[in-house]
């Protein structure tokens, strides 16, 4: 049932004060964390927490943390208007929309850092960037108590961070991994598809089938560095600008696998112009 109007709220004590209100009648509280820009993706999460959580917040805020350098902060696109709007369908009970000053008071000053799934993959392409998703997700947990947070599949290496330091903190707050949604011809919904024009669109539906062929050759015997090779050779040869890796990685740790002898994930990342697509799947293990 749509709503008539979105509770917005601009400042983690007033966040603070609902949750408690929440809380003092027995409500689980999720938290979907978002930078805006939302699609179909997103609105997946929200509908999927709602079977976890009473009361459901969606934090809108572009993390000016987790911009590397020459990476357009101001070009990121924001719509309030329309994220409202999205919202008004899903089970969404307020967003929570904080400007920066209130993210970043003047002194701040602290980071969480998780070295081992920092360094590699993304975190090569986009030094700082998963210690600005630390830091950012660390305060939305401590800002809004939530019980429960879902992040979605597509962003693999984010979700695998997240619930490493969560872990490794022993922060009370449940990690839920939201399915990663797909467009009618696999390509992975994201913010960035937003960029490619009608061309490059209908590139862009190549990847999702080049990585599953890659996971049929694995299956059929080819050897992990061959499959991958393989598969950058076939997005080359589609049209993509450049590959920056396809990679078989343990499904926890995302480090690089030399056999499938446990559960594993295929990540990659190809270019079309200036948008970086993301990719992943699952490879389930065999012997």
């Amino acid at each position: 049932m749509q709503k008539s109007e979105m509770k917005i709220i601009r400042t983690a004590g007033e966040l603070s004060q609902q949750v408690r209100a929440w809380k003092a009648d027995g409500h689980r509280v999720g938290l979907v964390p978002t930078m805006g820009a939302l699609h179909h993706g997103h609105l997946s999460l929200v509908e999927a927490i709602a079977a976890k959580a009473d009361k459901i917040i969606v934090s809108i805020y572009v993390n000016p943390t987790q911009f590397g350098e020459g990476e357009d902060l101001s070009a990121y696109p924001r719509d309030e208007a329309a994220d409202c709007k999205a919202l008004m369908t899903t089970p969404c009970d307020l967003i929570y929309a904080p400007s920066s000053d209130e993210m970043y008071p003047d002194g701040y000053a602290t980071t969480p850092l998780v070295p081992e799934l920092t360094h590699i993959l993304e975190g090569l392409a986009r030094p700082g960037h998963f210690d600005g998703v630390a830091t950012v997700v660390t305060k939305l947990f401590a800002q809004s108590d939530a019980d429960i947070a879902i992040f979605g599949e597509k962003d693999y290496q984010q979700l695998a961070l997240i619930r490493r330091f969560v872990r490794d903190l022993n922060l009370p707050v449940e990690i839920m991994g939201g399915k990663l949604i797909r467009e009618s011809d696999g390509l992975a919904a994201s913010s960035r598809n937003r960029y490619l024009n009608v061309a490059e669109r209908q590139l862009a539906g190549k990847l999702n089938g080049i990585l599953l062929q890659a996971i049929d050759s694995l299956h059929a015997g080819l050897c992990i560095k061959d499959a991958e090779s393989e598969a950058e050779n076939k997005l080359l040869a589609a049209g993509f600008a450049a590959v920056d890796y396809v990679s078989v990685c343990d499904c926890e740790s995302l480090q690089a696998l030399t056999q499938l002898d446990r559960p594993a994930r295929l990540l990659a990342v190809a270019r079309i112009g200036k948008v970086r697509l993301l990719d992943n799947m699952p490879v389930p293990a065999f012997k």
